[in-house]
Order: C-alpha cells, then structure tokens, then sequence
C-alpha cells in the first residue's frame, strides 16, 4: 500500500504499485518520462507536448481544463496526477470521487523539489526521483546573479498580463536576481507600460508562453514607450516545475550572461 498527502493536503491512498497513470499537468507527463514510466502512464492532455515521441503516441484525455471525462473513465486509470492552478477544479472534483488523484500546488522551488519526491512515492520510482532533485539542486547551486534587475514578465498581450507575488515564474524571477517589480500584486495582474516606468523597471522578459512573443512585440512595446531592456525568453524554463528544472539553471546563467 503506498499512502501519501498531496499539496492541497489530501490523503492519497494506492492499494499497489500503478500499472495505469494519466497526467493532467505538461510539466509532470515530462516529469513521468524523466521517471521512465513509459508503459505505464496511458493518458495525457493535448497539451502535454514533451517528450515528443509520447505526444505523438500517447491517448489525449482533453485539454488541461476541458477533460474528457468519458474517455478517462474508458481507461480506468489506477492514479491521475494534477495540479491545482492548471486543472479545472470541478472535473477534477469529480475524478476525485472516482480515482485517487494526487493534485500539485507549486509556487516555488521547493514546492517543485517536494512534488517531484511525492511522485518518486507514488510510482514507486524513489532513486529516479532522488536522481531528479539532486541534479537540480546542484544546478541551481552554481546560478550567481549579480546586482539586483528590477525586472516583469510578461505571459499574454492585449491586455498585457504579468505575474506577482505566489506564483513559480516569480520565485524562478528570485533565483535570476530578477526583482519582480510586480511582485505585491495579484498572481497574474494586468498591467501597462506607463505602469512599468513608474516602476524603474529596467528589464522586461516576454515569455514564448502561453502568449508566445515574437520580435514584433518587442517593436511595440518600444514604441509605446518603455524606457528598459527587453528580453525574448523561453517560458518553459520559467514555467515548467518537473524535471525541466535540471536544465533551467543553464538556461538562466545564459541569461544572466547576455545583461
């Protein structure tokens, strides 16, 4: 029997080791691969694009807030893995009453360090887990910022959306000696570009997603005004809380370089 708390303090009961897991969550169904669990997780959402080879084979289960319930049920998964920023909270309610279902709730690294050893638990993959963490704290270890940036991030235009205070792209902002100048705010507020320069903000990073920002809204954003750097960036690295986090410390120094 394997017994756990998930992040949002639910018990998490499995009576045996699962042979059939669906991922809700891109970063996780990564995540999973990077366990070696490939026979065994059956189902994934469209949207969980990596690795490449499991997205092109994988059954799809539905988009991370619009599931399909029906199919999932077809599958009779032994465990479902989800968290709960991305999932819809009713469908997930539902598969509650039905699965056991382990729900994230990360909004920094050790959030990330913690969902990455339940899942090692879960899938009785400890030494892969434990793998996992140490590669990524030893990563993290060599990341050296500099003097502080007053820096945004910014995740969609029209209206521009950027993130504050309790969300994962903030504390990986933390990491790069990026000062969220946006930090006090909501968890993904709206905001302007007179805001940013009330602000002294001398950075602005514009995130491949989920808004995916090309050099034309670099333009734009100069034209309209603001008075800092502006940087294209891969929002994965910032964003995705799974094994991706051993290769964003490199991502990162190669940022910092670049300043």
């Amino acid at each position: 029997m394997i017994s756990l708390t998930d992040q949002t303090g639910r018990n998490i009961i499995l009576e045996k080791q699962p042979s059939k897991i669906i991922s809700l969550v891109p970063s996780q169904t990564e995540l999973l691969f990077k366990l070696g669990l490939e026979k065994e997780t059956i189902g994934i959402t469209k949207f969980c694009v990596r690795p490449e080879t499991w997205f092109k084979d994988k059954i799809k289960v539905g988009g991370t807030k619009t599931l399909h319930l029906d199919l999932i049920n077809k599958l009779t998964p032994d465990v479902i893995i989800a968290n709960k920023e991305e999932n819809d909270e009713i469908q997930i309610k539902a598969l509650c009453e039905e699965y056991p279902v382990y729900i994230s709730d990360v909004k920094n690294l050790n959030d990330a360090i913690k969902m990455i050893e339940d899942l090692g638990k879960i899938t009785c993959k400890e030494e892969s887990a434990d793998s996992i963490i140490q590669q990524i704290k030893r990563e993290f270890s060599k990341i050296k910022p500099g003097k502080e940036i007053r820096t945004a991030y910014f995740i969609w235009q029209n209206p521009y959306m950027s993130v504050g205070h309790d969300t994962f792209i903030n504390d990986m902002m933390k990491q790069c000696g990026f000062y969220n100048v946006l930090r006090s705010k909501e968890r993904y507020p709206e905001t302007n570009i007179e805001e940013l320069n009330s602000l002294n903000c001398e950075l602005l990073l514009l995130s491949s997603e989920p808004f995916p920002f090309k050099e034309k809204q670099v333009e734009e954003i100069k034209t309209a005004g603001f008075k800092g750097k502006i940087m294209l960036v891969d929002g994965e690295m910032f964003s995705w809380y799974g094994s991706r986090l051993i290769e964003a410390p490199v991502y990162f120094r190669q940022l910092l370089q670049l300043l």
